[in-house]
């Protein structure tokens, strides 16, 4: 059985966006409202894949979602809620973030 922070994804070609983040102190608790509906919302999304996230003490954190194509991020980030997100999170919550999207060609792992 996949833990279940891990996505379970289909064999690749697929594509990973890659947002790496740090977090400002500022509203903590909406930040977690906010990110919690973003997962809900991708869920809905056509070519949505999976989404795998992490965040230190430190607030340095790392989402990884995955999509079917190209199209299918380009639709989810004009979605106008995550455009709001988006927004509120470039004024309130990040000190610092990048953004890079990745054609994932090949994966493989380890397994339970």
């Amino acid at each position: 059985m996949t833990h279940p922070t891990f996505a379970t994804l289909p064999e690749p070609p697929y594509y990973a966006v890659i947002f790496s983040s740090l977090r400002t102190e500022t509203g903590v608790d909406a930040y977690a409202h906010m990110a919690e509906r973003m997962v809900e919302l991708a869920q809905q999304q056509p070519g949505y894949l999976g989404v795998e996230s992490t965040r230190g003490a430190d607030g340095f954190g790392i989402t990884v979602s995955y999509w079917a194509s190209l199209e299918a991020i380009a639709h989810w980030r004009a979605d106008a809620e995550h455009r709001v997100a988006q927004e509120t999170g470039k004024a309130q919550w990040y000190e610092h973030y990048e953004l890079r999207v990745a054609l994932v060609e090949k994966a493989y792992g380890k397994r339970p």
